[in-house]
């Protein structure tokens, strides 16, 4: 059974990497016509009359693809849904077919409220890079993160601190 991290495992510097994905013409296209049908993630050959030179990623997908990357391939992976509460997104640089994303994200805060003994919310600073180590994709998330429910105290509506988080009403 693999490992995952709950609440209750994260500290504030903990980092969290992701595998690669490698981002097809086909992914591009397909995506841009689902939801971002834009002639520069759309057409090669009209995209080339773009700022862009030629065919480029919606940002969205750039987006998607790194929380997919987060949730599913980062070593150990988080426990439980990933939640979005709040983001901060900066496109960078655009996204090409062949372009190959990783993901990288560190813990700045983690905030336990006192009424919910199961679950907590966490900060991170999040980058995606290109297989040039180009930051192409930056955000500034908190997600809501779950506990594990064999560390919470049955016996009490209490929650077992978490080590450096900050406990708020």
């Amino acid at each position: 059974m693999t490992e995952k991290l709950y609440l209750d495992d994260l500290r504030v510097g903990r980092r969290l990497r992701s595998k690669s994905v490698t981002v097809s013409a086909q992914d591009i296209i397909r995506f841009a016509r689902d939801s971002d049908p834009q002639y520069f993630h759309l057409d090669e050959e009209a995209a080339k009359d773009s700022m862009f030179g030629g065919l480029v990623a919606s940002g969205w997908q750039t987006g998607a693809l790194s929380i997919k990357l987060l949730i599913e391939s980062a070593d150990p992976p988080l426990a439980g849904p990933v939640i979005g509460v709040e983001a901060e997104i900066a496109w960078k640089l655009p996204v090409r077919a062949g372009d190959s994303l990783r993901v990288e994200a560190e813990v700045t805060r983690i905030v336990c409220p006192r009424r919910y003994a199961d679950r907590g919310f966490v900060s991170m600073n999040v980058a995606t890079y290109n297989q040039r180590d180009d930051v192409v994709l930056t955000q500034n998330v908190k997600i809501l993160a779950f506990r594990d429910p064999g560390r919470i105290d049955a016996g009490s509506n209490q929650e077992t601190p978490i080590p450096g988080s900050f406990p708020v009403d």
